[in-house]
């Protein structure tokens, strides 16, 4: 209720431009969908300018018209949600391993593979770009069983913001927000 009454405030006097700092930081997901449907509204149909910070990428994919991605004080990356992914090549395929890849096996297993690139190994987690995804995914798991790693399970996806930050940083929310 005090997220809704915050923004609830921030509308009273009519303004031209909102600033909505993680707006739906810690609202259960019915919440959070209101929230998201609020915001729509009043950027679209009232013609609010929102300006919206959030960690909450598929958030701003979702309400964002122009997104800036900020690493440690500069502007890494800015256009349309749409421009922005487009700007990766290929697939996003992850991985999750049944136990860990300790000593570095599955990034230079993997890596002999044509048309498999960004390969990233966090624990158990497996994430690379392939050109092709679903096509790519035969020979991952092929190359994996050849070498006895189990897998637990496989998603391909096309690109998304997270792969846009994680391009444009080098590193996940998960590692900045330990190292904050």
């Amino acid at each position: 209720m005090q997220r809704k009454l915050d923004v609830a405030l921030g509308l009273v006097h009519r303004p031209k431009v909102l600033f909505l700092d993680e707006p739906t930081t810690g609202l259960d997901p019915e919440a959070r969908a209101d929230l998201w449907n609020e915001v729509a509204h009043l950027s679209g149909d009232e013609g609010l300018t929102v300006l919206l910070t959030t960690h909450y990428l598929e958030e701003a994919d979702r309400l964002a018209g122009q997104v800036a991605i900020v690493d440690h004080g500069k502007v890494v990356a800015e256009g349309t949600p749409e421009e922005l992914k487009a700007g990766l090549r290929g697939d996003s395929v992850q991985v999750e391993l049944i136990d860990p890849d300790l000593d570095g096996t599955v990034r230079t297993l993997l890596a002999q593979l044509p048309g498999i690139g960004e390969i990233v190994v966090e624990g158990n987690l497996l994430r690379l770009r392939a050109d092709h995804g679903a096509t790519a995914v035969p020979a991952v798991l092929g190359s994996l069983e050849d070498k006895a790693i189990p897998v637990a399970a496989v998603t391909v996806s096309r690109p998304s913001l997270d792969d846009v930050y994680l391009q444009h940083t080098g590193r996940s929310f998960r590692v900045d927000e330990e190292a904050a």
